[in-house]
């Protein structure tokens, strides 16, 4: 517990004592990454400075709203992977067959996929639940859940570790 309480904000962290930054995922990041805007900046701070920019599963929504020093996203001409539609199709079906998500709605407010295309990412995936990471210069994205292992060892790899 004490290490919780003692947790800094993101914005004091301190980009020189640290190799990489990585976000991870878990569906609270789709509703509440647009506000903020201290993760936006400090994972642009790492990328910029070269260090290894890495984010996962729904961790990858940071990346709508990642925009470089010259305005630019961060994405844009980037390969990158990130929850697939074909994964949200899948967890929006069963919710449905639970009787519990109308036919004409979606249990997340956006797509990862859909929107980091509209930004000028090259976004590719592996296919429904299979673990697949992709690294692009010092960006580093993971699929979703199943992703951590192919996440890690990329980042281990882009380390030289």
């Amino acid at each position: 517990m004490q290490l919780v309480e003692r947790t800094r904000p993101v914005a004091e962290l301190a980009m020189a004592r640290f190799d990489a930054i990585v976000v991870a995922g878990g569906q609270a990041p789709m509703f509440s990454f647009e506000q903020e805007t201290a993760l936006h900046a400090k994972f642009v701070e790492f990328y910029e400075a070269g260090k290894l920019a890495c984010a996962l599963c729904h961790g990858v929504a940071v990346l709508r709203y990642a925009r470089l020093s010259s305005g630019a996203p961060l994405v844009a001409g980037k390969t990158v992977t990130g929850f697939a539609n074909v994964e949200e199709d899948f967890a929006d079906d069963a919710v449905r067959g639970m009787n519990l998500l109308p036919r004409d709605k979606h249990l997340m407010p956006w797509r990862i996929e859909d929107e980091l295309r509209k930004l000028g990412a090259n976004y590719v995936q592996a296919g429904l639940w299979r673990g697949f990471a992709v690294r692009d210069g010092n960006l580093i994205t993971g699929q979703q859940n199943f992703s951590g292992a192919e996440t890690a060892n990329l980042v281990i790899e882009a380390l030289g570790r």
